[in-house]
C-alpha cells in the first residue's frame, strides 16, 4: 500500500461520504420501490415518468427532463417502453413545433391508479425506518442538494 494512499482514507471516504451514502441509498430505495412496482408493470423509475406527466397541460419534453435530473437522451430512451405499451403519447408542441409534449394516456393513467397506492404504501414503510431525522427533514435536506 502506498504510504500517500493509505488505508486511513479509505476509511475517511467510507464514512465521510455524502455521494458514497447517497448512492447507496438511492440504490436501496430503488431497489425497494422496483419491487413493490413490479405486480403492475412499473420500475420506480417509470412510476417517477409517468406521474410527472398527470398534470392539467400535457407538460414539454424538456420540463420533464429537468424535473427528472436526466438529459433529453436518456429520457427519450426511458419514453420508449411506455409509448410502446400505449402509457404515453410523445406529440408536437402546438405552440412551438420544435418541442414535444408528454401526453399521459387512459392506460397510463389506469396503470396510475393501481400503482399510487402501492406507492403510498411503501412511503410509509420508509418513514418508519427514518428514526435520526423525520421524513420531510430528509426530503428537504435533499431538495438543498439539488
Amino acid at each position: 500500500m502506498r504510504p500517500d494512499l493509505s488505508l486511513d482514507v479509505t476509511l475517511e471516504v467510507r464514512d465521510r461520504c455524502l455521494c458514497l451514502h447517497l448512492q447507496r441509498a438511492a440504490r436501496s430505495v430503488a431497489r425497494m420501490f422496483d419491487d413493490v412496482l413490479r405486480p403492475v408493470g412499473l420500475t420506480n423509475g417509470q412510476f417517477s415518468l409517468l406521474i410527472s406527466l398527470n398534470r392539467p397541460e400535457a407538460p414539454r419534453m424538456n420540463d420533464v427532463a429537468s424535473l427528472l435530473a436526466m438529459d433529453r437522451t436518456t429520457l427519450t430512451a426511458n419514453l420508449k417502453p411506455l409509448q410502446k405499451r400505449g402509457l404515453i403519447l410523445v406529440e408536437v408542441d402546438q405552440k412551438d413545433r420544435r418541442g414535444r409534449r408528454l401526453v399521459l394516456t387512459d392506460a397510463g393513467r389506469d396503470v396510475l391508479t393501481q400503482a399510487v397506492p402501492v406507492w403510498r404504501k411503501t412511503h410509509e414503510d420508509l418513514d418508519r425506518l427514518l428514526t435520526t431525522l423525520t421524513p420531510s427533514a430528509l426530503r428537504q435536506a435533499l431538495i438543498d442538494l439539488t
